[in-house]
């Protein structure tokens, strides 16, 4: 698949097929995102796959709350992206420059692990909205740790829709803004 295409391909599913993910597909998506790129390679995630049923369905009612994300309940597997303490330059790197480099960092394997399972014939979407104390509580998360971000996994049961965004000439700029 060309790369444009991936892209056009990639969405926020939220409706999911009731088939399981395979387990090789699964470790392709986490592996794609352990190749990312990351400031000084500080690599600064872990990834904790959920998919036991019991325990899957506790982290769904944790990430669907006032109303919001009720399309979790049907994803097969959810992904918890664990904020890991950073190495001491990217530390430093950050109060100096006054940028959370780990949450860049985050969010680059985070598109990754998607742009991989788009081109596997999975469905994903990025959640930054649940009780992230209640999910780390319930996946053993320390609770000095924080969950920036849950992706869901599964076999996506949505049409391909139109991609809607501003036009290039609202948000691009050449050599000055």
């Amino acid at each position: 698949m060309e790369f444009q295409e991936l892209i056009l391909k990639r969405q926020s599913d939220r409706k999911y097929l009731s088939k399981p993910v395979e387990q090789e597909k699964i470790l392709k998506c986490i592996e794609a995102a352990r190749l990312s790129p990351s400031g000084v390679n500080s690599q600064p995630w872990t990834f904790v796959v959920v998919e036991e049923d019991g325990l899957r369905k506790e982290v769904q009612k944790a990430a669907a709350g006032m109303g919001m994300n009720n399309f979790v309940s049907q994803a097969p597997v959810i992904i918890a992206i664990v904020l890991e303490r950073p190495n001491i330059i990217s530390k430093i790197g950050s109060v100096m420059k006054d940028k959370e480099y780990p949450l860049i960092d985050i969010g680059i394997a985070a598109n990754q692990f998607c742009l991989q399972a788009a081109d596997i014939g999975l469905g994903t979407c990025m959640i930054g909205w649940f009780d992230e104390k209640k999910i780390k509580k319930l996946l053993d998360i320390p609770s000095s740790k924080r969950i920036p971000i849950l992706i869901t996994l599964g076999y996506s049961d949505a049409r391909l829709r139109e991609k809607t965004r501003k036009p290039i000439d609202k948000m691009y700029k050449q050599n000055k803004y």
